[in-house]
Order: C-alpha cells, then structure tokens, then sequence
C-alpha cells in the first residue's frame, strides 16, 4: 500500500534554493532534518524535497494544483521574475496549466481545474473541504 510520496530536487546552492521555494510554495519549509535539505510537506503525505547537490538534467515537471493559474504565475514573475511561464489549455482537457524551470533547471509548473465543481470535489477527497 503506497500512503506517502515525495519528489526531490537538487539545487546548487541550498540558501538560495531554501529562498526560491520558499516563495514559490508560499510558506516556510516543514522541516530541515540536516544541512543542505529541506522539506515541505504540500499536502498530507506529499512532500517536495529540496537537497543541496548537482541538478539533474531536465527533471519534472512537478505541477502543483492551484485555485487561480493566472494569479500565481503573476505572483512568480513579480517575486522572483520568472519570465517564461506560458499558460496552455486544450478543449479536451479539464485543466488549463504552465511550466517554468528554477535556477538550477527543475522544471515546475501549476495546474488549474477549470471545472470548478471538480475542483471543489477534489478538495474533498484530500479532507480540505472547507476550500
């Protein structure tokens, strides 16, 4: 039975990658177990690792759901000047998305329900739903 998951990247330089995920996730590491890692735990049992060391070549993306793409992606080009974030949709897929690459060239990106009855769905099946 799988119950948890995490996703790892790897940054060159910790301080600034603490910092930059920081912002992007809009709040404060969960934990920092050791030197040169930290953890955020994004929902109950998903956690995005960031450890100190070589990036990986092309790694993700790792899309994370939001409530409002446009707004997010704003907030990231004001906040830490993310100038390629294209925002993409198709007429047969429920969601509208993007991805940008970090400094270290993760890629990550955001998703968005665009129908908001299935988003609201959702938020209830991961306990949240107060959304």
């Amino acid at each position: 039975m799988i119950f948890e998951v995490t996703f790892q990247v790897r940054v060159s330089d910790i301080k600034e990658g603490h910092k930059w995920y920081e912002v992007v996730l809009n709040k404060k590491p969960d934990l920092q177990p050791h030197s040169g890692f930290v953890e955020w735990e994004i929902l109950p049992g998903c956690w995005l690792q960031v450890a100190e060391g070589i990036p990986s070549k092309a790694s993700g993306p790792l899309r994370l759901g939001v409530t409002n793409i446009i707004a997010e992606r704003e907030r990231l080009v004001k906040e830490l000047g993310i100038d390629h974030f294209e925002i993409h949709s198709r007429e047969e897929v429920s969601a509208k998305w993007g991805t940008f690459t970090d400094p270290w060239g993760n890629q990550l990106g955001f998703f968005e329900y665009l129908d908001k009855i299935e988003e609201k769905e959702r938020f209830k099946q991961i306990g949240e739903g107060s959304f």
